[in-house]
């Protein structure tokens, strides 16, 4: 258990140092374009943060499950990194959508 509390910490302070660098991120990494994809959602401010919403979110839930070993009620942790998962999830696809219909209009 002790590689799930490592793994989830790592996958937290990841989603720190995301959230700090985001300008950069978006400008070198997320705003260009995969082959023949256009840049997506991830390349706004918002879809951007929601991303990094789903790593803090898997984060949390992983961290949960190694800490629930040594303290069983830290398993509340799992449950709601699995339901903002859930929720980030929901708002990716319907940002990403949106952006792929915006990009068919132009």
């Amino acid at each position: 258990m002790a590689i799930d509390v490592g793994l989830g910490a790592v996958l937290l302070l990841l989603s720190l140092g995301l959230v700090f660098r985001r300008q950069y991120v978006i400008d070198r990494v997320t705003s260009r374009p995969l082959g023949s994809l256009a840049p997506g959602y991830a390349a706004t401010h918002w879809g951007y943060a929601v991303y990094v919403g789903l790593v803090q979110s898997i984060g949390l839930a992983v961290l949960g499950i190694g800490l629930s070993a040594y303290r069983p009620s830290t398993i509340e942790l799992f449950w709601i990194g699995s339901g903002t998962f859930v929720g980030f999830s929901i708002a990716a696809i319907l940002g990403e959508v949106r952006t792929y219909r915006d990009l068919k209009r132009q």
